[in-house]
């Protein structure tokens, strides 16, 4: 589960690259009750959502060259630069070099074997966000990626992660968590990305899940707002119910009231 208790490789940071962070900020807030507050002209225009005072995500706005508008997810790290060595050693790439960010910590912007981009975060003063698991703030993390084993492998070396395997309806689903933290930590799983309808036609990439309490009327709302249902709301028999979406800019999310916040 995830939890700001961060322990080294789990997911520590999310944000979002949109063409229009103006209009990114209009539709968290009117999907999620998130408010988007500017770090400054000195942060480039990045900033960051908070929802009742406390930072869930961040946000910037993206330009020509920067890559299609995504949600990006970071890990902690205790050495960004030691990590994104290791992450080039096993066929990854550096997409954005290991930089302190005003003295906060220091982030990274890798991709692995596949191209998947994602991020490291190097605490300072920011640990991280200030909440996770709750609505309307992060809660999980899924890998769709063409190669299970490579990407096992190469998240194992990198972020020292372990895979396990989970019975789920029609199959098994490989979870993960940091290494030797146990079930408990788990935070995320990686997926085939040929075996899912929805994923089955895009690239490959790491797709946030944000708690919702009522997972049909925030997939209605986001259509509403301009975004678009990629998958409409659906029960999974153990894990909760689930909605594949897209916000204005395209960048792809999911939400989710998970099994454990109805009991």
């Amino acid at each position: 589960m995830l939890t700001t208790r961060f322990v080294d490789g789990a997911p520590n940071w999310v944000d979002v690259g949109a063409t229009d962070i103006d209009r990114a900020a209009s539709f968290y807030g009117a999907l999620f009750g998130w408010r988007f507050e500017s770090a400054g002209p000195e942060a480039g225009g990045y900033g960051f959502f908070r929802l009742d005072g406390r930072t869930v995500a961040g946000g910037m706005q993206t330009g020509p060259g920067q890559g299609p508008p995504a949600w990006t997810v970071y890990f902690r790290t205790p050495d960004a630069q030691a990590t994104a060595e290791t992450a080039e050693r096993r066929h990854g790439r550096v997409l954005l070099a290991p930089t302190d960010v005003m003295g906060q910590g220091t982030m990274a912007v890798l991709a692995d074997q596949a191209g998947v981009p994602f991020g490291l975060w190097q605490p300072g003063g920011t640990k991280g966000v200030d909440v996770a698991n709750e609505p309307g703030s992060l809660c999980w993390v899924e890998l769709y990626t063409p190669d299970i084993a490579a990407a096992a492998a190469f998240y194992d070396a990198t972020l020292g992660l372990e895979t396990s395997a989970a019975p789920f309806p029609g199959g098994v689903y490989t979870c993960v968590n940091p290494a030797g933290a146990g079930e408990d930590a788990m935070f995320g799983g990686i997926v085939p990305l040929a075996d899912d309808p929805t994923e089955a036609g895009s690239g490959a990439y790491w797709l946030p899940y944000f708690e919702a309490t009522d997972v049909d009327a925030v997939a209605g709302r986001a259509q509403e707002l301009g975004g678009r249902v990629r998958m409409p709301a659906t029960d999974v028999e153990g894990v909760g119910r689930i909605a594949k979406l897209a916000d204005p800019s395209g960048a792809r999310f999911a939400v989710i009231r998970s099994a454990a916040q109805t009991m």
